[in-house]
């Protein structure tokens, strides 16, 4: 099993496939987009597969995909497929915005993906439109429906709570995740990248969350590590309802001991912390003819010096300059 110096197990690799989006949502990206890298600086899928066989080697089971957006990226299914099929892979999911997930659901699902965290920012089909800056509410709730007629489970919907925009929608989130069996994962707006809204002004940690939650709605702690998983959030059921809710404390509550997951960024660099601006080009290796063994001690060498944890002050503008976008959602 693969671990870092502080004795963590290693074993979740979030795959960023894109950094382009379809969206332009206000915490991750100016009005105008980010100029997105040239084609040939992203990892051919053939370089993902390779990068992928390579952790399972070094002991990896759990896979993510991510973007930008990645379902915008072209072939997208096939490389789930591909994924699917290497021995050794026993989890396989995907994150999105949603918009064009009821048009591949299907497709997905039968290509062997098994999980979906969906972006969800607001209920309120305005208000979406106006923190997505473009983005259709009515796409994603379908892109919801279609994925829990076909039977993925869990469906997480991520929410980033940001103070004056969309926390009047707190109940709203949990009332919409009781009516079904959803998961929905209430996020602390984090300072990522230079382009965003942050500010402390509109920070609201994870305490506040929950206090303003349970104050009109029932919630238990769920011990259960099969519910729980291996990830950030604390997990709560809903009293009386199938839908449970998480939240993610980043900022605010120390989960970095915890911390089991690196990430490979769209053009090839292994970026072994959210929040640290460090990252590992394994791309530069493969395109240079390295040996399996020299790129296996690479990556062993990079984790190896994942930091212990992050601190964070809400005073900081930022504390990464890369959006997620960029990073890997």
């Amino acid at each position: 099993m693969l671990s870092d110096s502080f004795e963590r197990q290693i074993d979740y690799l979030r795959i960023s496939i894109t950094d382009r989006c379809n969206y332009r949502c206000l915490y991750c990206m100016p009005a105008n987009g980010i100029e997105p890298k040239p084609r040939h600086q992203l990892l051919s899928y053939e370089e993902t597969l390779t990068i992928v066989e390579l952790f399972v080697k070094l002991g990896l089971s759990r896979f993510r995909i991510t973007g930008g957006e990645p379902l915008i990226r072209k072939g997208l299914v096939e490389l789930i497929g591909a994924i699917s099929q290497i021995k050794g892979v026993a989890d396989l999911a995907l994150t999105t915005n949603g918009t064009l997930l009821a048009r591949y659901a299907r497709a997905l699902k039968g290509a062997g993906l098994k999980r979906i965290n969906i972006s969800l920012d607001s209920l309120n089909p305005q208000k979406y439109y106006e923190i997505t800056r473009g983005g259709n509410i009515h796409e994603v709730l379908a892109g919801i429906d279609a994925a829990l007629d076909l039977g993925f489970s869990p469906i997480k919907l991520n929410t980033v709570v940001i103070r004056g925009i969309n926390d009047d929608e707190l109940i709203d989130f949990v009332r919409f995740a009781s009516a079904k069996p959803l998961e929905i994962r209430f996020i602390e707006f984090m300072p990522l990248g230079k382009e965003g809204i942050w500010s402390p002004e509109k920070f609201i940690p994870g305490k506040e969350i929950r206090a303003r939650i349970t104050r009109e709605i029932p919630i238990n702690p769920i011990t259960d590590t099969r519910i729980k998983g291996g990830g950030p959030a604390e997990y709560y059921q809903i009293k009386g309802s199938p839908g449970t809710i998480g939240f993610i404390t980043s900022l605010t509550e120390n989960i970095c001991q915890r911390c089991n997951r690196v990430r490979l960024t769209a053009d090839g660099y292994l970026r072994t912390c959210l929040l640290a601006d460090r990252e590992y080009d394994v791309k530069a290796l493969i395109r240079e003819g390295a040996s399996e063994e020299e790129i296996l001690s690479f990556i062993r060498d990079a984790i190896r010096q994942k930091p212990q944890g992050r601190c964070f002050n809400l005073d900081q503008p930022q504390i990464s300059r890369s959006p997620m976008s960029a990073i890997g959602g």
